[in-house]
């Protein structure tokens, strides 16, 4: 007879191993597939590599600004050997033997969906009551003339790097482009960003693009607005010299592309399943990651939030599913984060969001050395600021950002409020604790009362 699987899991990052784990500890029969390596793009080449790399000019800027400490340099090599145990020196043996001493099937190769069901890999076919798609995105690289004659690298590049370059320029103006400025510039290199549109992470609000733009020039990074490549070429001393349009030219060692993703499902054959993908190529999915008979798609290759944290989500939902506890997937108050220095968090809506929706809004910012102790007890001449959102009518927040220190901690009072829609009233008679950042929502609110009437 042939092995039928309760569930075949295309792609191992972080969406297909949460489905895996709570199949198999469900008692269930898994087959995983995997062309790279399992754990992912998030655990070899991006959120832990460059977390991992970025603490050590993290701690030197808030050293610099501790009364009675002082930054001390950098070592590159011991950061690197660290970032290399972080990321398994590119080894996932311990993660296939895992899986397989708990009973699941794995299965090294190019999976193709062949029809409900059906998976083909090495020229074998799998049969399977549930296939999960979780086979992530790839960099979309810009092409423009010349772009192949200079050095350009992509994440993968940039966290496996041995020796650092003297300059690179960054083309982009997302959280990556903001991350990988902060993480280079704080070991020495001098770099540049080059962003095509008027303001950097133009997803959030302003005031957010505005503060990030300020602190990347504090640590010395220039930020280039309205800049598009139009060409590229290899200088006679080996540098990648890049024209930009209005034929500004720009010579560095190497430069580095943070331009955005594309879903890896067209190959996959989803159609032959009864999925369909969207404009951009991402696999349509409805509130319970469902997207036809038998078939379910989780983490960036839904397009619906790029965020590993989405994707362990969208995965204990499509779990949850297959084990007969429906449920469905919500959006609201999921959090996002620029792990820059100081750090830049948002979550729900913006001002413009909220508009498009017909939401009536009330926004209130916050200057948090000027409202509470607690960036005062941090750091020497302190900076920082809490912005929230408000629907007036229903009195419930919708919106939080925040740029300043540990701020990817404490936005997640934000993120619970809006997923719960804990009233105004609630949320003003917290009793934060002393001294911390999360008083300024306290402050927030009050001054809310004060100046909206609400």
């Amino acid at each position: 007879m042939e092995e039928i699987f309760d569930a075949a899991i295309i792609g191992m990052g972080p969406g297909g191993e949460v489905v895996a784990d709570r199949l198999l500890t469900a008692g269930k029969k898994v087959v995983v597939f995997e062309s790279e390596l399992i754990g992912g793009e998030c655990a070899y080449w991006a959120c832990i590599p460059s977390k991992t790399i970025l603490r050590g000019p993290e701690v030197n800027i808030e050293v610099s600004k501790v009364a009675g400490a002082s930054a001390t340099p950098l070592d590159w090599e011991k950061a690197r050997e660290y970032r290399d145990y972080m990321a398994r020196h590119l080894d996932d043996t311990a993660q296939e033997q895992g899986y397989l001493e708990r009973g699941a099937t794995v299965v090294r190769g190019t999976a193709k969906i062949t029809g409900p069901g059906h998976v083909t890999a090495n020229g074998n076919e799998y049969l399977a009551h549930h296939i999960i798609i979780a086979s992530g995105t790839e960099p979309a690289t810009p092409d423009f003339p010349g772009v192949r004659d200079i050095t350009a690298w992509g994440n993968r590049e940039v966290y496996t790097l041995t020796a650092l370059p003297a300059s690179v320029a960054i083309v982009g103006g997302s959280a990556v482009a903001l991350e990988t400025a902060v993480f280079l510039a704080g070991f020495g290199v001098e770099v540049t960003v080059l962003n095509r549109s008027a303001r950097l992470l133009g997803r959030e609000e302003p005031e957010v693009a505005e503060l990030a733009h300020s602190h990347l020039l504090g640590l010395g990074i220039a930020v280039h607005l309205n800049s598009s490549v139009a060409s590229g070429r290899r200088g006679e001393d080996g540098s990648s010299i890049l024209t930009l349009r209005g034929e500004t030219e720009i010579a560095v060692d190497a430069v580095i592309f943070s331009t955005g993703r594309t879903p890896r499902a067209g190959a996959l054959g989803v159609a032959k399943a009864g999925a369909t993908l969207d404009g951009s190529g991402n696999v349509r999915v409805d509130e319970h990651c469902w997207a036809a008979e038998g078939l379910w798609a989780v983490g960036d290759v839904t397009g619906i939030m790029p965020f590993t944290h989405v994707a362990k989500y969208q995965a204990r939902i499509v779990a949850d599913c297959i084990l007969g506890k429906e449920r469905s997937a919500s959006y609201d108050g999921i959090p996002r984060v620029v792990f820059a220095s100081p750090e830049i968090a948002a979550v729900g809506l913006t001002l413009e969001t909220a508009g498009q929706h017909g939401i009536d809004a009330a926004a209130i910012r916050v200057n948090l050395p000027a409202a509470i102790a607690r960036p005062w007890t941090y750091e020497r001449d302190p900076q920082g600021d809490l912005g929230i959102l408000v629907d007036r009518r229903r009195r419930v927040l919708i919106g939080a950002w925040a740029v300043a220190p540990q701020a990817s901690e404490w936005i997640h009072v934000a993120s619970l409020a809006i997923r719960g829609q804990i009233s105004l009233e609630v949320l003003r008679d917290m009793a934060p604790q002393f001294p911390s950042y999360s008083e300024a929502y306290l402050v927030a609110l009050d001054k809310l009362w004060s100046t909206e009437g609400i």
